[in-house]
């Protein structure tokens, strides 16, 4: 009796044990060490940059991410954004644009979305500066459609690559990072004799875009003697300036070829601006400003990168473009006047002013109902067709609304003329007329820069981000 009392309670344990064994959780895999894509050392676990070349791991992560397998998103889930707390500066852009209240706030310095209130308007998307906001049907992956480079930043198209913002981040350390290593790849292919052959009138590369990407090109090349220029649509540092104010968040110093270590926290745009033109100015680089390229042709040799009037030759290009495409523009005297705003970032600089909103679609119509909310602002919103037809219904719905109470003025079947210091003239229905007027917001469409890369010959891939930080 008494063995068989002890063989019972014997296996009654055992059995125990097994299913505690197997009840278990299973240990969180333990992060494992990679190797840097650039010069294949191992890059411990935790640490920051590469112990070898320095770079941050993390300007590779659009470059390795995984291609997905179809270019539509999954059907699963109701649509809502996402914010990535690893991404986010806390500028509160996203909040600003967000069309539903309360489905997208400011907690502390980061931006979160009421999944339950969002609608998947995508307006914060399009807001964000620096690509931290994205639409998800609850996958934890953002997928971005990039260019389709190498380590090295070079796309499909040999010579040509593609940096910052256009590339898929818009955090201005890894902006930097991509700039330059993108011209100490083509350093490295000019001393291995590689690259095409070219003459004294040909430059080394062309750099396009004078944002963060594009000046630590130019700083690079400096550094390491090739001949380059810099060609820039608008102003230098054109993207910095789009920036809405707040705070920049660098968390930690990036080093700027030829400047040095760049350290900003809590700094507004204007300091970083003040920043960037010291640079400019100390390194004397080369920037070629108002040349809008229009495209790169290939020679044998390398291209030739075209702007209005212009051809520049040379043997390497570097895109450093931003993602927002180039504005439309009105095409009247004074357009070229301070006062002109082809986007608005933040709606209460506009707070009592006098403001004409030009054109008919849904952008132009959304800047006009926002401006309409600040406070003594005076709001015209030109556009030449018969009506506001093609704006969504929720847009038109709430126009209407405004107009009614008298927050905005529709001038239908109206043509901007000329812009002035203190005033616009239109022609309204066949009638010339003059508004006095502080500020002009020309919102009638722009070419985006996909239409630019497939003319180039660039191609394009959807990319799957395992996404760690997002957040509703």
């Amino acid at each position: 009796m008494l063995w068989t009392t002890l063989v019972f309670l014997g296996f009654t344990a055992l059995l125990v044990a097994l299913h505690v064994r197997r009840s278990r959780p299973a240990a969180a895999a333990a992060p494992r060490a990679r190797s840097c894509p650039r010069c294949r050392v191992v890059v411990p676990v935790g640490a920051t940059v590469c112990p070898k070349c320095g770079v941050p791991p993390q300007v590779f992560e659009v470059v390795a991410a995984p291609v997905a397998a179809s270019a539509d998103a999954p059907a699963s889930g109701r649509l809502h954004a996402a914010v990535r707390s690893d991404v986010c500066v806390g500028c509160g852009a996203c909040v600003s644009v967000c069309p539903e209240p309360g489905a997208m706030t400011m907690q502390g310095k980061l931006a979160v979305v009421d999944p339950e209130i969002c609608k998947g308007a995508g307006e914060c998307v399009k807001a964000c500066p620096v690509n931290g906001v994205f639409l998800t049907t609850g996958a934890a992956v953002q997928r971005v459609e990039v260019p389709e480079v190498n380590f090295d930043f070079e796309s499909n198209v040999p010579g040509i690559f593609v940096v910052g913002e256009l590339g898929g981040r818009g955090l201005i350390k890894n902006a930097i990072n991509e700039g330059k290593l993108a011209a100490e790849a083509v350093s490295r292919r000019l001393r291995s004799g590689t690259a095409p052959a070219g003459s004294a009138l040909v430059h080394d590369v062309v750099i396009v875009g004078s944002g963060p990407a594009g000046l630590s090109a130019a700083l690079t090349c400096v550094d390491l003697g090739l001949r380059y220029v810099v060609l820039e649509q608008g102003e230098a540092a054109e993207s910095i300036r789009r920036y809405p104010r707040h705070k920049l968040l660098l968390a930690e110093p990036v080093h700027m070829p030829v400047y040095g270590d760049l350290w900003v926290a809590d700094a507004s745009k204007e300091t970083l601006l003040g920043i960037w033109q010291n640079v400019i100015a100390m390194a004397g680089l080369d920037i070629r400003t108002g040349q809008k390229v229009e495209d790169v042709r290939r020679e044998s040799w390398g291209f030739h990168v075209v702007t209005p009037g212009a051809s520049w030759p040379t043997r390497h290009v570097i895109l450093a473009m931003g993602r927002r495409g180039s504005p439309r523009k009105a095409g009247v005297p004074g357009e070229e006047l301070s006062k002109v705003f082809y986007e608005v970032a933040e709606m209460e600089e506009f707070a009592g002013r006098r403001v004409l909103v030009v054109g008919g679609g849904d952008s132009a119509v959304e800047s006009a109902l926002g401006l309409a909310r600040q406070r003594g602002t005076t709001v015209h919103l030109s556009y030449r067709g018969e009506s506001f037809a093609r704006v969504k219904d929720r847009n038109r719905a709430k126009l209407e609304e405004e107009i009614a109470a008298k927050r905005v003025v529709a001038l239908l079947r109206s043509t901007l003329l000329e812009i002035g210091q203190a005033s616009v003239r239109l022609d309204v229905a066949g009638e010339i007329r003059t508004l006095p007027n502080d500020d002009v917001i020309v919102r009638i469409g722009g070419e985006p820069p996909t239409a630019f890369l497939d003319r180039v010959g660039v191609r394009r891939v959807v990319k799957e981000i395992a996404v760690s930080g997002a957040g509703a």
